[in-house]
């Protein structure tokens, strides 16, 4: 059925058939699969893990930034299971954790270059602000690695 959409934009009458909206809509619709089984519980393992990360955050004094940035990482996971997540969304937000984390890399080289390497699971010295910056440089790759397969298997729809 073919049915003519007549509206009047700019004084001039436009006319649209309904079937070439509706055929371009199929082809969206069917670049746009859905998740598989698989990607499904691994988006919502992902889901549960940043969640675990935003909680642990909470004891810290910024951790209202931290739990922040964890948990947006979360809700992308388990969004991206029920709708897309434009690619310029999750290509944005994986350079802005990537810049962020740029800044804690020095303290990441300053953490590698010390002889004590358990250091990092012990508690927050104020003398080793490395350890601090190694575990939050660490964090947010991760953070970065869980929005990268977002737009992985973004790609493979």
């Amino acid at each position: 059925m073919k049915e003519i959409i007549i509206s009047k934009g700019c004084g001039y009458p436009n006319i649209f058939l309904m079937t070439n909206i509706e055929s371009k809509l199929k082809k969206q619709m069917k670049q746009i699969e859905p998740f598989s089984k698989q990607k499904k519980i691994t988006n919502f393992i992902l889901c549960v893990v940043f969640i675990i990360f935003a909680l642990l955050q909470l004891n810290d004094p910024d951790g209202f930034l931290w739990f922040s940035i964890y948990f947006i990482v979360s809700i992308i996971c388990l969004y991206s299971n029920f709708k897309p997540i434009s690619k310029s969304l999750l290509i944005l937000i994986i350079i802005a954790l990537l810049v962020c984390s740029a800044f804690y890399f020095p303290l990441f080289i300053d953490y590698l270059e010390t002889k004590n390497k358990e250091e990092i699971f012990d508690e927050m010295l104020y003398d080793k602000p490395y350890l601090e910056g190694a575990r939050e440089f660490i964090g947010l790759l991760i953070a970065a690695i869980g929005v990268i397969y977002q737009l992985k298997i973004r790609k493979k729809r």
